[in-house]
């Protein structure tokens, strides 16, 4: 199978040239989520907490119908502006089943690559190498 490979200095020169809105808080999907997640909450200097989400295996299959909820962090009281960050979003799935946990927040989305609010790779269509996993 053909993957791009994306190295940290690219991700982080993407980064560095992405607009990103204010926010009070990154909030992670794990496992996948969670590099991408730390690197955005440092750019931007603020908190970042991890929701605990799976869907899809090692391999990308799915392995439940729906995504399934581990864990949600206590949130910060009072209405926050939060960036809710994973590494790809193919079908939306697991961005849509975190957001209704999110209500009563301002919610901005981020991903790598696929469909959310900011895509840092939006021209990339294939599998990614990403230089935190092993393969």
């Amino acid at each position: 199978m053909q993957k791009t490979v994306l190295s940290f200095s690219e991700i982080s020169r993407r980064l560095r040239a992405l607009a990103l809105p204010e926010v009070d808080l990154v909030l992670g999907i794990a496992t996948g989520g969670t590099v991408p997640a730390s690197l955005v909450a440092h750019q931007l200097g603020c908190e970042m907490l991890l929701v605990h989400v799976n869907y899809r295996d090692e391999s990308n299959v799915p392995r439940y119908p729906e995504p399934v909820l581990f864990t949600l962090p206590p949130l910060p009281e009072g209405p926050r502006h939060i960036l809710l960050v994973d590494d790809v979003s193919v079908s939306g799935k697991t961005l849509a089943a975190v957001l209704p946990l999110l209500a009563g927040h301002e919610v901005t989305t981020l991903v790598m690559k696929g469909k959310a609010d900011y895509v840092l790779f939006p021209e990339v269509r294939t599998c990614v190498q990403w230089p935190w996993k092993e393969e």
